[in-house]
C-alpha cells in the first residue's frame, strides 16, 4: 500500500473511532469522510461498505483494549483496582461497536476471537477482585462482566457517569 493510501486509512480509521465514540454507530460515511477532509470515494475505495469499517474500527478498538488490559492486569495491583482502571480506560471507547456487529454476520476473523479472550481476561480480574473480597461475592463473575458492559458498552459512557456509578457501587462489597 502506498504511504499517501495507508495516511488516508489511519485518517478514515481514527476520524471514525472519534465520531462513533462520540455519536454512536449511527454516524453515515459522508459524515465520516467530510470529518477526515476526505472524498466519499476514497472512503470507499478502503472500506467497501459500511459493515467492513465498523468491523475494523471494532477490532482496532478491541485490540488496544486487550493491550492496555492485559498490561494492567500483569501489574501487582489489586483485582477491583484493575477493574476500575479497565472501566476507566473504556469510557468513551467506541465499544457499543462491537456489541452492534454482535447481532449481525460477522466477516473479520479476529472480532470473535477480541471478544472471547476480552471476556476471560475481565473475568478473570472479576474473580481475583472477589477472592481479595473488594467484589461481592453473590454475582458470577460473568454477570459482572455483563453489567460492565451495560455501563461501558453504550455512546457517551464516562466513568463518572450516573450509570457506571451506580453499577460499580453496586459491585462493591
Amino acid at each position: 500500500m502506498r504511504a499517501d493510501a495507508r495516511r488516508n486509512r489511519e485518517l478514515i480509521v481514527t476520524t471514525a473511532l472519534d465520531l462513533f465514540a462520540e455519536h454512536g454507530a449511527r454516524v453515515s460515511m459522508e459524515e465520516i469522510a467530510r470529518a477526515a477532509g476526505l472524498g466519499v470515494g476514497t472512503l470507499y475505495r478502503h472500506f467497501p461498505d459500511r459493515q467492513a469499517l465498523l468491523e475494523e474500527i471494532a477490532v482496532d478498538t478491541l485490540q488496544r483494549l486487550m493491550t492496555f488490559s492485559r498490561a494492567a492486569a500483569a501489574e501487582e495491583t489489586p483485582r477491583w483496582q484493575v477493574l476500575r482502571l479497565v472501566v476507566e480506560h473504556c469510557a468513551g471507547l467506541p465499544l457499543g461497536l462491537a456489541k452492534t456487529l454482535s447481532s449481525t454476520p460477522i466477516s473479520h476473523p479476529e472480532l470473535p476471537r477480541l471478544e472471547r479472550d476480552l471476556n476471560a481476561l475481565f473475568e478473570q480480574l472479576a474473580k481475583g477482585a472477589q477472592e481479595e473480597g473488594t467484589l461481592r461475592e453473590d454475582i458470577p463473575p460473568s454477570e459482572v462482566i455483563a453489567l460492565l458492559n451495560v455501563a461501558i458498552c453504550r455512546p457517551g459512557a464516562r466513568a463518572d457517569d450516573y450509570l457506571t456509578t451506580v453499577i460499580l457501587d453496586g459491585l462493591r462489597r
